[in-house]
Parts: structure tokens; sequence; C-alpha cells
């Protein structure tokens, strides 16, 4: 009788929650991989140590496709061997030195990569798209002693020069022959190398605490932060994919840019697993599936926006002509995924959830359209995390009487943060001690205690699924990256006509993410030049950070601190029916902006104007 009773309350337990045995699974294989990772520390074993362990094991096994090339474990070993030598020889890079990529894909990126891990020295993975102030500035907060930049992105690289040289740091171009004398060329120094093995001793000082690589993110505020990722991170996340089904047979599909953490980790993972990965110079729609058939191609990267761009291709009778069994990413919309899956077939989603600088990340590993992850009491012992009641205009947590942050109640969005303690430690900012203090909450739910600050709006549903709602603060995300809306309001302000700008995202029909958005105030006696802040904003700002509207309004709207006040404008969008004010949208074709007419707004909201 006893054991009936047993049987009929787990059955009414399990009845209540379906997905408990998963949530177990779940939290038993995260703390399996922090065991694993506490045993790396002892030896202080890398993930360079790994790749070489891989390396003898699988020599001749590919471990990157790139067009129609085809670069074996060995091979990427023997090209980083040569590639350190080149840094060495020069005495342009010392041991320890960090050195920064302005790169694109390909597969230098990671040769050269693991070539000054064999040097101890960590390296900067600069955006391609960022030029003049916030290049220097980029280079500048990682202590870089040394660029390397790709033949393509010779101009921007020359660009700034005169300051590089006057910094002492020493540029190399990806190219056989370089013209300028102030620059060195790389490929052919590379010829002449030796690819021997290179002495252990050179990296004799690294430890899994030391920096590996530094990523930039936008942040709340100002130019990009450089995230330091050190070993011991390098290890955490490059289980990510292994433990969500990758294993060493796949083949995984990565389009997107090696200096997102998205990008670098796909490779990453590639080597935990020992696996194989088709690299693509640049994300294309309409080659995606011809790709995944080339290559073979089993597990695929995204973000929320190009599974978007792939859906809206023309559809193919080989749609479904595949081998891709799983997609991993962020920011994928519950109608795009569903989408995604009718038209493509049964693809096993796993979202993931994480900022690059965070010390805690989430996945959704019950495939729960879209949701980013789970809550489950279990998850919450081992790795302590909180959604907090968040007011937009004061752009703080809600504090109660005692001074405590209140809890949001089941469905609620709010602010989510992830305690630091010593096993999940937040390690910060490269030289920049201001913001990195400012990502910290402190006292949250008790005297003492320190969360992350992840910036992001998420809610927890009745049956305990996470979900991801907006950004807050000074940043929005367009076209999966992160904008920061003072450095925009920095650039438009550079405009002769411009006396003041606050700059936001603004929400646009069929869009993920916000399209950036700027009101301006003009300088007395002026008129809006719109070919002007066309050039400024062209020529200081990458395309995804471009203000797409500008709103031209009297005066600008501050709080009694003297911040620009942003919920009334973001509400208000972009809409000529409802606003009075001139408003303008960016014309690529004609390199100005143009006035925005009630056709061309019907447009923007059809479709018929791509933005």
């Amino acid at each position: 009788m006893l054991i009936w009773i047993v049987f009929v309350l787990l059955l009414a337990f399990l009845f209540r929650h379906p997905n408990f045995f998963k949530d177990v699974q779940h939290v038993l294989t995260k703390l399996k991989i922090k065991r694993c990772i506490q045993k790396y520390v002892r030896t202080n074993f890398t993930i360079l140590d790994h790749f070489l362990e891989v390396v003898e094991a699988q020599p001749n096994k590919p471990y990157i496709l790139f067009k129609d090339e085809t670069y074996t474990y060995r091979d990427v070993d023997e090209l980083s061997n040569k590639a350190a030598r080149v840094f060495l020889q020069n005495g342009l890079v010392k041991q320890g030195d960090t050195v920064a990529f302005f790169l694109g894909n390909e597969p230098a990126f990671m040769w050269l990569w693991l070539g000054l891990q064999k040097l101890g020295c960590p390296v900067a993975f600069l955006n391609y798209n960022i030029r003049s102030r916030a290049l220097l500035h980029c280079l500048s907060c990682s202590g870089a002693t040394s660029l390397v930049g790709a033949e393509e992105f010779q101009d921007a690289v020359e660009e700034v020069l005169p300051s590089l040289l006057e910094q002492q740091i020493s540029v190399f171009i990806l190219a056989d022959r370089c013209q300028n004398e102030c620059m060195m060329s790389f490929k052919d120094k590379l010829k002449q190398a030796s690819s021997q093995p290179i002495s252990k001793d050179l990296r004799s000082h690294v430890t899994l605490q030391s920096p590996a690589l530094y990523i930039y993110t936008s942040g709340t505020t100002g130019l990009p932060k450089a995230a330091e990722l050190n070993h011991l991170k390098l290890w955490a996340l490059s289980k990510n994919l292994s433990s969500a089904g990758m294993n060493s047979n796949d083949v995984i599909y990565t389009s997107l840019p090696l200096y997102h953490a998205v990008g670098f980790f796909g490779l990453i993972c590639t080597i935990e697993m020992g696996a194989t990965a088709a690299l693509k110079t640049k994300f294309s729609a309409s080659q995606f599936w011809d790709d995944c058939r080339k290559y073979n191609v089993t597990v695929i990267q995204y973000i929320g926006e190009i599974v978007r761009y792939i859906c809206n291709t023309p559809r193919k009778l080989n749609d479904q002509n595949h081998k891709v069994r799983m997609a991993v990413g962020n920011g994928l919309r519950a109608d795009v995924w569903r989408d995604f899956i009718s038209r493509f077939g049964n693809i096993r989603i796993c979202e993931f959830y994480g900022a690059t600088e965070g010390n805690f990340g989430l996945q959704n590993y019950c495939e729960k359209i879209g949701a980013v992850g789970r809550h489950s009491f279990l998850l919450k012992k081992f790795f302590p995390y909180t959604v907090v009641k968040y007011d937009v205009d004061k752009e703080a947590p809600v504090r109660d009487s005692s001074g405590f942050c209140i809890k949001v109640a089941t469905g609620e969005p709010g602010l989510f943060l992830s305690e630091i303690t010593m096993k999940s430690p937040f390690y910060g900012y490269a030289r920049d001690l201001q913001q990195t203090e400012k990502k910290k909450l402190h006292n949250v739910h008790k005297k003492g205690d320190v969360y992350f600050n992840t910036g992001d709006l998420l809610s927890i549903s009745e049956d305990s699924f996470i979900y991801f709602h907006d950004r807050v603060g000074d940043t929005f995300r367009w076209k999966g990256e992160n904008v920061s809306s003072t450095e925009v309001a920095d650039v438009v302000t550079m405009a002769d006509c411009i006396e003041e700008c606050n700059a936001y995202g603004v929400q646009v029909p069929g869009q993920e993410g916000r399209v950036g958005m700027a009101a301006v105030s003009l300088r007395e006696g002026q008129k809006f030049d719109s070919t002007g802040v066309f050039e400024n904003v062209e020529k200081f700002l990458p395309t995804y950070a471009r203000p797409r509207f500008i709103r031209i309004k009297s005066s600008l709207e501050v709080t009694g601190t003297y911040k620009y006040m942003k919920s009334q404008l973001v509400k208000e969008g972009f809409n000529p029916n409802e606003i009075k004010d001139s408003l303008y949208l960016l014309e690529d074709k004609d390199k100005r902006y143009v006035p925005l007419t009630l056709d061309i707004f019907n447009s923007v909201i059809s479709g018929k104007i791509k933005i």
C-alpha cells in the first residue's frame, strides 16, 4: 500500500513538475563542469594545452573548413608555431605583451591567437567596424603594444597610424608586401619562419587566472569597454556546446564575427571537443544552406537577427535537404523560432543567455519556444541569481524602506542579477575600475552581498521559464550589436548645426532589437544640415550604430540631475502621424538624411523600405 501511495505522489509531483529530471540533469552537468575546471586549475591546464593534445591525437582531422580550403589540427598548430616565431624574432612582442587583432573572419585569426597563447600573450579582439577615435580608445584600454591588421582594413589602420607610432605600437599587416614602411608585412615573414614546436617555458608565467583575451562590449555608457576573459573563464565558456549536446563528430558553421564572443567561442568549443568548424567570412542568408550542404554542417550558430534573415529568403524545394540537427545562439524571437523549424525541419534550438563579462549564464535546455532559460530551486541554490523591480525612468532598482531590492512577482519583468562570489567571480573591464564597479550592485537582498548587474530585464513565468524583455540604460541592441547611445550622441553633436543630442533605440515592426534614433536641438540660427550629419555618422560610427531616424526638437528635456529623458521619446517612436516635430530618415544611397514623409513611414512599417 505504501509503495502505491509513494508512486501516486511521485506521479502527481511529476505532473506538476514535468521538467524536474531535466532540471536536475542540467544542474549536475554544470557542477560536473565546475569540478572539471577546478582540476584544470590545480594542474594549470589551459585550452592551448588541450589543443596540443588534440593535435597529437588527431593531427589530420580538419579543424577549420574555409572557402575551398581545409586546415587540419596539425596545419593550424604549425602555422601558430610560425606566427609565434615571427612575433618573437622581430623583438616587438615580448612574453606577456598584449596584441590587438583588427581582423575579419579567416583561419589566420585562430592560428595567430594560438601562436600568441604559446608566448603567453593575451589578445584584444577589435571590432573591425570601428574607426578613428573609437579604434584608438580600444587599443588604449587593452594596453596593447602591437596591432595585427587585415589587408582589407589597412586604410583604417593608416588613418590612425601617426597616433600608433607616437604610442610606440608596432603594426603588422597580413599581406605579402606592405607599401608603408612604418608597417610590417606579416605573411612575408611567416613564410620564412620555422614550424617547429614552441618551448613551453615561454608561457611558464601563465596561470588560469591570467588574461587570455579581451572582448569589447558597449556597456551602458561611453565608448566600448574591454571585458577581460582569463583562461579560467575561457574553459567555462568552451564547455557550453558539449553541455548542449554537440560532440566530436559534429561540424559547426560559424558566420558570426570572430571578434564577438559568440563567434569566437564557436571555434573554441570546437577545440574542446576535437570537432570541425566551417568558417564563413561574413554571414550571407542566400548562401547559408548551400554552405551547410557543402561542408556537411550538423550544428549552426546564430543570433536572432540571422535566423530572421534566413527565414525571409525565398522558399526552395530543398529547404529541408541538409544535415543540420542543432542550432545554438541567443536572441531568437518566438515567432521566428516557429517559422524556422516549420520551414527547415526538426532542428533542435538551444538558446543561451549571458553577458561576455558576466559571471552566470542560462540555457534553454527544455527547448521552450521563446524562453532563454529555466528557473529551478537547484539552479538558484548552486548559482544564485535574482530578478528585482527596476525603475526605467530613474534607471535604478527599486528598493524598500530597509534599502534592499524588491523581488518581482511571477511573470513581471525585472532587472536580472547574478551573485558575485568566490566561486562565481566577476573580473570586470581592463583598466577601468570605475566601469567595473558600475556593474556591481551592493546590498541587494542582505547587507554585504554583491551582484552582477546584467542590464537586462527578464521575467520568470508561472511554469518557471525565463524570458528576455529588454535592455535598460543607455544601451540598445541592433543587428546583433550593443549600441552605446552616449557614443552615438557624441558623434551626432560633432556636426556644426547640432546643439544637443539624445540618442536611443526605437522598435520597428518585424525587426529584432531597437533601431537607432536621435532627438536633436539645433544651434541658434542654424538649419538642419542633413549631409553634414550623415558625413559625421558615416565616418565615426559603424553601420549598425548610425541613427536611422532624426527628430528635430526645440529643446531636449532633462531630469533634475541633467540626464536626458528617454522613456517618452522611445514610446513616441518615429510616427509622423503622432509627432509634430520634423523627422528625417537616413538615406544611404543619397548620403544624407531625407524628410520622413507619411509615405516613407508607411513603407518602413510595411517592410518595403529596409532598415
